[in-house]
């Protein structure tokens, strides 16, 4: 198969699927176990069957036939490579050292024209069914089932600290302050500041610029700085735009278990970060993807 064509179905390029091989291998992903006496499937098309679930919302049981492998058996391959990116996540997902955060800086300097930003932070919906348990709680404004994603991506759009879980209903802000990030934001954040929109407006969020809100009465000043914040600040939305575009599964996680489900979202924003960069332009959006209807702000 043509790069071109890979590409397109499988959302990865053949160098980042190898490397995805190696970092899986060296989990000791592929024992050789044996179920039911067969063998067990080889990595590689572990790996195609899970990136094809991934980038599309086909059943397990189109996409065992696609492969030529039982339900069963591209179900049980599909969860063996989910737990084990998963568990890699802090290889794919970092918080920025000292030299990264004076990169990020002058990018965003240069972007929206305002200094000490290292990052924008935003929420967004993974829409799932009502789940059996406190349904009611993943009941978002919007009318639908969701659990949340909290995103704080750097200047290309790469998830530097993600968030996975909370209940459709929570807001913004009170899903950062249960965030591992908000524990310790004071050591990560050293004297730099993440864009932010006006969920995060208080003084319990002193990292975060956020604009002012629009009564209909700011100065031109303010209503400048406005702008200035939404130009770097969109970054974090085109971010999940990519996500929900590439990654199609976390569109509508429908009839999984929570724990799959949030890792599932952690599974795209790992693919997000690994395939973000110069080569990653969408052929349905290359202008940048949209972000969903059912994003807009909580």
């Amino acid at each position: 198969m043509d790069e071109h064509t890979f590409r397109r179905h499988l959302r990865v390029t053949w160098a980042q699927f190898d490397f995805l091989v190696i970092k899986l291998e060296q989990q000791r992903l592929n024992q050789g176990h044996h179920f039911g006496g067969l063998p067990d499937v080889p990595l590689r098309k572990k790996l195609l069957m899970f990136l094809w679930y991934m980038g599309n919302q086909n059943s397990f049981r189109e996409i065992s036939d696609r492969f030529d492998v039982s339900p069963s058996t591209a179900h049980r391959a599909i969860l063996d490579v989910l737990g084990t990116l998963c568990s890699l996540t802090s290889s794919f997902i970092a918080w920025p050292n000292h030299c990264e955060k004076r990169v990020s800086a002058a990018a965003f300097a240069r972007v929206c024209g305002i200094n000490g930003i290292i990052g924008a932070i935003d929420g967004c919906h993974i829409k799932i069914q009502r789940p059996i348990i406190r349904g009611a709680d993943y009941l978002n404004r919007k009318g639908f089932y969701s659990v949340l994603l909290q995103g704080i991506v750097d200047e290309k759009g790469r998830f530097q600290d993600i968030f996975v879980g909370p209940p459709g209903k929570v807001h913004d802000a009170r899903m950062l302050r249960s965030s591992n990030f908000y524990r310790t934001w004071e050591e990560k954040m050293e004297d730099y500041q993440l864009l932010g929109d006006t969920a995060y407006i208080g003084n319990a969020y002193p990292f975060v610029v956020t604009p002012k809100r629009d009564n209909g009465a700011l100065t031109a000043e303010e209503q400048a700085g406005n702008v200035q914040i939404s130009r770097g600040r969109v970054i974090v939305e085109q971010a999940f735009g990519r996500v929900k575009c590439k990654w199609r599964r976390v569109r509508d996680l429908q009839n999984t278990r929570l724990d799959i489900i949030v890792m599932v979202t952690i599974a795209a924003c790992i693919l997000h970060n690994l395939c973000t960069g110069s080569f990653d332009v969408c052929e349905d959006h290359p202008q940048g993807c949209p972000r969903q209807a059912d994003d807009d702000n909580m």
